[in-house]
């Protein structure tokens, strides 16, 4: 291999692995206009998704407009364009502190190849550029289990239940079952879990308690956009599902109630910890 194509050989290896180490998405939109095409977030929800199982370093949004307008306008409507990506990341449990830059960059200036593209090349300058890069490989000292970290003084466990001892306000964190960003159906892998779980609350007939879910990474406290229905009701949602599943496993539902609980209790470390469900016990009946 002579230098020139040894050099070529390198150059592509590092492009390849640059490639790798980063995820691009551009959002288009109408002119003058910062709202998000139906088609466009469609689009961007399935980007979204991709990104559930990537370890993310940060996420880089800038908007742009295309050369008509003032140069105050332009910056303006680029920032609301930014703004608004910002927005559907927020609503889809995507963590902001990852969210580096949300910067409007303003016009992008027009080549013309021929007068008739003038028209499309203009389209495709009025839109959202998306980066997320991720997380560089680390050797990473084996430390305590976020979840033992995280576990409350009065979090009990499934095997509390089972010895009997469980009262009134412990609460227990359903482990190894998580969700998917943005839904409330669970992962197959998941079902065994909550099987082990349903066949305690049947034998165990004289506890009752709510199931309530919770979202991670959105703002204020509040609930995340369910994508199976496109509403803002995922923690409810989410508790609705273990519910109904443990109604069906034989579970009275006079023992039980659900509710959604939003943001109101993130446990901080990873993101998924947040999307989960938990057991409050709300009365304990003595055995007859």
């Amino acid at each position: 291999m002579n230098k020139i194509n040894l050099y070529l050989f390198l150059f592509l290896c590092s492009f390849s692995l640059l490639a790798q180490e980063k995820l691009t998405h551009e959002v288009y939109f109408e002119t003058d206009d910062f709202q998000v095409l139906s088609t466009e977030e469609n689009r961007l929800l399935l980007f979204i998704s991709q990104l559930a199982e990537m370890d993310i370093d940060k996420i880089s949004i800038y908007g742009f407009c295309d050369d008509r307008g003032s140069e105050n306008y332009n910056l303006t409507l680029s920032q609301n364009r930014a703004n608004a990506i910002k927005t559907i990341f927020s609503n889809n449990e995507i963590d902001e502190s990852l969210i580096s830059n949300v910067d409007g960059k303003g016009k992008v200036l027009l080549k013309i190849i021929k007068e008739d593209q003038i028209d499309k090349i203009r389209g495709l300058n009025r839109k959202v550029e998306i980066i997320v890069t991720k997380k560089k490989k680390e050797v990473v000292v084996e430390k305590p289990k976020e979840e033992v970290k995280q576990r409350a003084k009065n979090e009990k466990t499934t095997e509390d239940i089972s010895s009997g001892n469980i009262v009134a306000g412990d609460k227990i964190r359903l482990k190894n079952i998580y969700f998917k960003t943005g839904y409330a159906e669970l992962a197959k892998e998941s079902k065994s879990t909550l099987d082990e779980i349903a066949n305690i609350l049947v034998e165990h007939d004289n506890i009752y308690f709510s199931v309530e879910g919770h979202v991670c990474c959105t703002q204020n406290s509040r609930d995340a956009v369910n994508r199976k229905t496109n509403q803002r009701n995922l923690s409810l949602a989410r508790a609705k599902f273990i519910y109904d599943y443990l109604l069906k496993k034989g579970v009275n539902k006079r023992r039980m109630r659900y509710i959604g609980m939003r943001r109101k209790f993130p446990l901080g470390g990873d993101p998924k910890y947040d999307r989960r469900v938990e057991i409050l016990i709300t009365h304990v009946a003595k055995k007859r």
